[in-house]
């Protein structure tokens, strides 16, 4: 299994559509922060639009993807050649509908905006994990062209946003979990997320190897071997393909098979950190604080509570900022 398909089935995120703006006129969106949890989407199908952050904008054109993977409390400015207009709000079960109204009263048609918006769940474990890896905002530009994945995608959305019927719902979740696993994949340049996409054989080599033992005493000398490479040559194909350090790397992907094994089996924490290459375990609880911004107990009892529908918080992820250092 590739490096995202593996990430992916571990992270077991939920994707849900909860509103669909199609406005022809000038509006503001106000997006309140997400809460633990709980990571907003946007898919831009047509028109133009501005994201509105604390820090910055961002300039959205149809196709575009954007997730804030630490719920980041937002607005989306939606811009037209058409003036303001009163905006009509239907509950349609599954997610809410904004339209925009004409004077008389007439739905808009041909509206200059069609936006989804939604958002991912995940719970204590490798989907806190993940979001934990990825940067502030992830912005994919998925494209519009005819052979491309998302008009066929997003063709589907509208028809199943449009008919709701019974089963609608899981139909439109299934289709938002597709698109979070297009977009990661769509990720390219050097980048906190480019690691996901790559189907380079170097990397795919090393996430193999590291998958079936994440044990064992993993350095750059021993991945350039498996690559039949030098030292020198695998460090600057590695971080040419992954924009990171081969020790990073091989952190990110012990910290997300460590949160498996903490919430999917009863092992210690001190056989867990064993598992994934840790002789100690006070190191491994540092590595896993950094990745995942909790400790293992804390994000073990927090998985096990939420199972029972306790409600329990998970702390709020903020970037990576290392791991254990570069093997060799």
């Amino acid at each position: 299994m590739d490096t995202l398909s593996r990430v992916v089935q571990m992270a077991r995120l939920r994707g849900t559509v909860d509103i669909r703006c199609m406005v022809a006129g000038r509006h503001t969106l106000d997006n309140p922060e997400g809460g633990n949890g709980r990571s907003p989407f946007h898919l831009l199908l047509a028109g133009e639009c501005t994201l509105e952050l604390p820090d910055r904008r961002i300039a959205l054109r149809a196709g575009d993807f954007v997730l804030l993977p630490r719920g980041t409390a937002h607005r989306v400015h939606t811009r037209g050649p058409d003036p303001d207009e009163p905006i009509e709000r239907r509950d349609l079960g599954p997610y809410a509908l904004l339209r925009g109204i004409r004077a008389e009263d007439t739905p808009v048609r041909g509206a200059a905006v069609d936006l989804f918006c939604g958002h991912y769940t995940w719970g204590p474990g490798a989907g806190q994990v993940l979001m934990g890896m990825l940067p502030d905002v992830l912005h994919v530009p998925l494209g519009t062209d005819a052979g491309g994945p998302l008009p066929l995608l997003g063709a589907f959305m509208r028809d199943e946003a449009r008919t709701v019927g019974p089963g609608t719902e899981a139909v439109l979740d299934s289709l938002c979990d597709v698109l979070l696993t297009m977009a990661l994949r769509s990720v390219s340049g050097v980048g906190r997320a480019a690691w996901l996409a790559s189907t380079r054989g170097v990397v795919r080599t090393v996430t193999d190897a590291v998958v079936r033992d994440p044990a064992h005493d993993w350095g750059i000398e021993k991945f350039a071997a498996l690559n039949s490479m030098s030292r020198a040559t695998f460090i600057r194909h590695f971080g040419r393909e992954t924009g990171m350090n081969a020790g990073e790397f091989l952190t990110r992907l012990r910290m997300l098979l460590a949160a498996e094994l903490l919430t999917e089996t009863e092992q210690p924490v001190a056989a867990v950190a064993a598992a994934v290459g840790y002789g100690s375990e006070s190191a491994f609880g540092r590595a896993f604080r950094l990745a995942a911004g909790d400790t293992p107990a804390r994000l073990r009892r927090a998985a096990r509570q939420a199972v029972r529908g306790e409600g329990v918080s998970v702390l709020r992820l903020g970037p990576a900022d290392g791991g254990e250092p570069s093997p060799g």
